[in-house]
């Protein structure tokens, strides 16, 4: 399916936001560049790249919806909103193409989605033409590698969440376990075999590998509970994992540790070795929300500084035992969001919720709660 475009912008912010800072500031820009914005330093207009009738989106924010020439957008698109997605509900995924008149072609469909973060959709790391998404085949999640350029498609017998910089391996929590405990998270379809244990042993974070399609179960739930919580004790409830991010240059990765209390929940950020191993605990307050690697070694997360603390605040947190802890942007990022470092370090780009739910994260804030993630 091949059309035109106009409608609503679906700009991947990074690429977008990186322009407007730059541009502010001159960051990472050449002298060519900079000579340009000085004599028209206005920021660019947004561009309509999609249209109704049916609805497009692209997915979560630390993903890559452009290729590396800027040129090829992608997105998704369904023909509904306003309900959850259940299991034979199917998802087209396109490509917009930016130098052919925003022409969108259509490069496969999904059934494992959800609509805070898709199906996993991103240009492979390392690559120019190939995409990577998950999807549903029967009673199992699988993910999809594809070429753009050549049509050349393989499945691999497993989903993905989080893939190293270098395009190799992939990080991935049971989607059945999240649609479990975390609705909107997860995807339908496949219920999850251990819905009725608290923390069990058999599932938890895999490493799939990208080339071959093996993958390894290298923490399990049963594992990270057995760590002790600075907050007291877990009490009888079920764990999850989610939120798996790779670091820059693929050394280590973190991912958060939840788990239910009363009609809320906590969360304890942990990281580890690609394959698992040296699995350390990074912010153990049980206080964590949205977060992003600033560099290898250091995670900005918008969280507390101790289990008791009264205030939230994006902290940025070494990741080595005994690490340094230091607040960022103190009386000016007050409100937790999706955060970005853009290119050099010097600038940071967080969002915060337009509508109602910035009235439930006011209200959680001045009650010490947790705010929506």
């Amino acid at each position: 399916m091949n059309h035109s475009n106009t409608g609503k912008s679906s700009l991947d912010r990074r690429m977008m936001l990186k322009t407007l800072a730059a541009g502010a500031a001159g960051i990472g820009l050449g002298g060519q560049a900079r000579r340009a914005l000085a004599q028209d330093p206005s920021p660019p207009e947004p561009q309509v790249l999609t249209a109704g009738p049916k609805h497009h989106w692209f997915g979560y924010y630390d993903k890559l919806q452009f290729d590396p020439s800027g040129k090829r957008v992608l997105c998704m698109e369904v023909d509904f909103e306003h309900r959850s997605p259940q299991p034979d509900d199917e998802i087209a995924l396109g490509m917009i193409d930016l130098g052919d008149d925003r022409r969108w072609t259509e490069l496969g469909r999904s059934r494992a989605w959800c609509w805070q973060q898709g199906c996993m959709l991103q240009w492979l790391p390392g690559s120019t033409s190939e995409i990577i998404w998950n999807d549903r085949q029967g009673s199992e999640y699988v993910s999809h590698i594809l070429d753009v350029d050549t049509g050349r498609r393989r499945t691999l017998p497993h989903p993905v969440y989080a893939v190293s910089p270098d395009g190799a391996w992939a990080v991935a929590p049971s989607f059945s376990r999240l649609a479990d405990v975390r609705p909107g998270y997860g995807y339908a379809g496949v219920p999850d075999p251990f819905r009725d244990e608290a923390a069990p042993k058999e599932t938890g974070i895999f490493r799939v590998d990208l080339r071959t399609g093996s993958q390894d179960l290298i923490i399990s739930l049963a594992d990270v509970a057995k760590i002790p919580y600075e907050g007291g004790e877990y009490g009888e409830t079920k764990h999850w994992f989610n939120h798996l991010l790779v670091n820059p240059d693929g050394s280590r990765f973190v991912f958060l540790h939840r788990w239910q209390v009363g009609n809320g929940r906590r969360s304890r950020m942990l990281s580890a070795k690609p394959d698992g191993s040296d699995l350390r605990v990074l912010i153990g307050t049980g206080w964590v929300s949205h977060f992003i690697w600033r560099d290898p070694a250091h995670m900005l997360a918008f969280s507390k500084t101790s289990h008791d603390a009264q205030d939230w605040g994006f902290f940025l947190w070494e990741d080595r035992p005994g690490g340094t802890v230091d607040e960022i942007g103190k009386g000016i990022m007050t409100g937790d969001g999706h955060c970005t470092y853009l290119p050099g370090n010097r600038w940071i780009v967080n969002d915060t919720y337009p509508d109602k739910q910035a009235q439930a994260a006011s209200l959680s804030l001045r009650h010490g709660r947790e705010p929506p993630h």
